[in-house]
């Protein structure tokens, strides 16, 4: 039985309030401890390779990457993502963008492939990249892959 006295505790107390004066107990320095970086406000202690100022200090640096693709592998779908597909449909990029597996842009610009995770139950005609696996599956159920390279 279920009594006031035996109730699981649901709250927790409250967030302790930093500088609040010194009859709070985390007043002035507000547990950071005194002088230093880590005392100071909004200064990450990561700054990876030297900080900002390494950036700006070599001119290499501030050209590396900024015209290069972010990825260069293609976008991927799987066998299972495929299940409800309608028999004998033409799998390429443009049913892939109307049925809102892939973004239009990012698969014109990276690619899709297929890969074989899951099953395929349908014949389908798929006219993408694929892997191996995902060929062999696909017409293993009676299916035709036309484009088979990455």
């Amino acid at each position: 039985m279920v009594n006031l006295n035996n109730l699981s505790k649901t709250s927790k107390g409250k967030k302790k309030r930093l500088g609040q004066g010194l009859g709070s107990g985390k007043g002035k320095t507000g547990g950071r401890g005194t002088k230093g970086q880590k005392s100071r406000g909004k200064i990450p202690l990561s700054q990876g390779l030297a900080g900002v100022q390494f950036v700006r200090r070599l001119p290499l640096f501030r050209g590396k990457g900024r015209n290069k693709r972010v990825n260069s592998k293609p976008l991927i779908i799987n066998l299972k993502d495929l299940e409800s597909v309608p028999k004998n449909t033409v799998v390429d990029v443009n049913f892939l963008f109307e049925k809102r597996f892939v973004k239009k842009d990012l698969a014109l610009v990276y690619g899709v492939k297929l890969l074989g995770d899951g099953q395929v139950k349908v014949p389908l005609q798929i006219n993408i990249p694929t892997s191996k696996s995902a060929a062999k599956k696909i017409i293993s159920a009676g299916g035709k892959v036309l484009s088979s390279k990455v």
